[in-house]
């Protein structure tokens, strides 16, 4: 079989203009960036508001293995096969980092006959909205240095500066460094650190604004310090983040681009799914709801993560409601979960596989909890057997959820029929009773302590001195009834990546809570999460070529 970038290259593109006009878009609502590729005006939504809007469908998963599920190339291919059979649809996604594509992950454009093309641009520079970013991350880093070097009027604590550069690659050496070294002129030395720019609070806002004012108050209510007397330094007390607004007035449009079916796709923002909320952006997902009568969206990691931060953070300030949402797994995941060694899955093993399905069983369970209807997506392997389908059907009869076997990767949306049909089936039979999962008037320790226990199926929460203490000031500060943000390992339920299927019972650990004020949540830290991660040993820039006529090789 052809390489995903091999499959990409050899896409029929359609003119951009061509993909807009399929969802009624004029040449005056584009902002073109070359043939394939375009930014939506401003003024697109304001055209369009009056319109009812279409079926929200959310794509999640089971927690990550590396076996792979096929969550985003599950997401393109449906979106093709929503066409294949009739429907007018949008696939609304994360733009990929960098930092990924260079390093072990790989690009986030799908796979197979499932991808988002200009595959190269999108997995690469694609319209700059990650520069932008980056650079207003950066100036707010740069002010709060030259504030201090220049007399320090707002009383700025140096030992508690709590903003961070950033950049968007993998680069363990920037974790933590020290910065104003060379004498007086170079400012004053203090400890800093870089966060990968997606983890940057500037990518949450960006996907969490409705419009550019909303960006700018955002931006502005950032707390980069305390001072001498622990109050806190916004952004806006540097009087920076109407410049920062500026660098950020373009990245805010959403992004068109195309599958390679020619699909329309708006793909805009990218934040971590772990110490973010993993959604694209508010923006791009309520545009598309007025362009199509289905849109499929997704959320990163599992859906103990990405699904839950999704309905408790995105759809509160979207005021979005979800239809349906769709659970994707491998039979080769679950046997995973049931023990069976990466190098052994594809044999077939029945048993293994009974005792990892109960992973999936619990993330049914979490999806009905927000009272919104649920379909299981098996991304079809030919190592599949018999036995092994036969068991996830029968399970899922137990659990009174539909199942559906795709095929994507190898036929695109062809290969997505049985699941798209089955899923508009699942949205006329079942309307959708979406509830977030707590009330933001509960204090911060109950609504984490609600997800542990809801969620992830957890016993109990043990919050560290340095927690406890982290949650008094920031609710002394006024802002303890914002939605909270887990920031936890995305390979198991629990905090522990080594307890896979369904751990029960187990304490989860809160070590640090932090406030990202103009985001509009609080993140509670489990375990290591790390916001700048490294290299591997072999990365995939090692594969990554172009040679003289231009043609890119490598990229996945």
């Amino acid at each position: 079989m052809l390489t995903d970038v091999e499959i990409a290259q050899g896409a029929k593109m359609l003119p951009i203009e061509e993909v807009a006009g399929k969802l009624g878009i004029g040449r005056e609502s584009l902002e073109l960036y070359g043939d394939y590729k375009a930014k939506l005006k401003d003024g697109l939504y304001e055209k369009l508001k009056d319109k009812p809007d279409g079926k929200l469908v959310l794509v999640t998963a089971i927690n990550p293995t590396p076996a792979g599920e096929g969550k985003t190339t599950t997401t393109v291919g449906l979106g093709q096969a929503m066409e294949k059979i009739g429907k007018k649809a949008v696939i609304a996604l994360r733009e990929p980092s960098l930092g990924p594509v260079m390093g072990v992950k790989g690009g986030a454009a799908g796979g197979g006959y499932a991808q988002v093309v200009p595959m190269e641009d999108i997995n690469l520079h694609f319209t700059g909205d990650m520069h932008a970013i980056t650079t207003a991350n950066n100036l707010l880093s740069a002010a709060i240095d030259n504030h201090i070097h220049q007399g320090n009027s707002l009383q700025i604590d140096a030992r508690r500066i709590v903003w961070k550069r950033c950049l968007d690659m993998n680069d363990r050496a920037l974790r933590q460094i020290v910065v104003g070294l060379g004498g007086r002129n170079n400012g004053f030395p203090r400890e800093d650190g870089f966060n990968i720019t997606v983890a940057s609070e500037v990518m949450a806002i960006l996907c969490l604004a409705t419009d550019i004012t909303d960006l700018k108050e955002r931006l502005g209510r950032i707390v980069v310090a305390y001072t001498y007397n622990d109050k806190p330094v916004l952004a806006s007390d540097l009087e920076v983040h109407g410049a920062m607004t500026l660098l950020l007035k373009d990245a805010i449009k959403p992004n068109l681009v195309q599958t390679l079916e020619n699909t329309p796709c708006l793909m805009h923002g990218g934040p971590f799914a772990n110490i973010a909320h993993g959604c694209n952006s508010i923006k791009a997902t309520q545009i598309a709801l007025k362009l199509a009568d289905y849109v499929i969206t997704e959320a990163g990691f599992g859906a103990d993560l990405g699904a839950e931060k999704f309905f408790d953070i995105k759809c509160r300030y979207g005021k979005l409601k979800p239809d349906a949402v769709v659970i994707v797994a491998t039979v080769r995941a679950l046997k995973y979960n049931g023990g069976v060694k990466k190098d052994e899955l594809s044999k077939e093993n029945v048993d293994a596989l009974g005792r990892g399905i109960v992973n999936l069983q619990k993330h049914v369970e979490n999806i009905q909890k927000f009272g919104v209807p649920a379909l299981v997506a098996i991304n079809h392997f030919a190592t599949d057997t018999e036995a092994e389908i036969s068991l996830v059907k029968e399970k899922c009869r137990e659990w009174g959820v539909e199942v559906a076997f795709s095929e994507v990767f190898l036929k695109g949306g062809e290969g997505g029929t049985e699941l798209a049909q089955k899923l508009c089936d699942v949205i006329d039979k079942k309307p959708s009773g979406f509830m977030p999962l707590y009330e933001l008037d509960l204090s911060i320790k109950e609504k984490i302590e609600t997800i542990n226990r809801e969620i992830y199926g957890g016993h109990q929460v043990i919050f560290t001195d340095k927690a406890q203490k982290d949650i008094a000031t920031i609710e002394g500060l006024g802002y303890g009834k914002l939605p909270v943000c887990m920031a936890k390992t995305q390979y198991s339920l629990s905090d522990n990546p080594s307890l896979l299927g369904r751990p029960q019972g187990f304490t989860l650990t809160v070590k640090e809570v932090r406030l990202s004020a103009g985001a509009g949540f609080v993140v509670a830290l489990t375990g290591d999460i790390m916001t700048m991660p490294g290299l591997p040993k072999v990365p995939a820039a090692n594969r990554i070529d172009i040679d003289e006529n231009g043609t890119i090789t490598g990229l996945f």
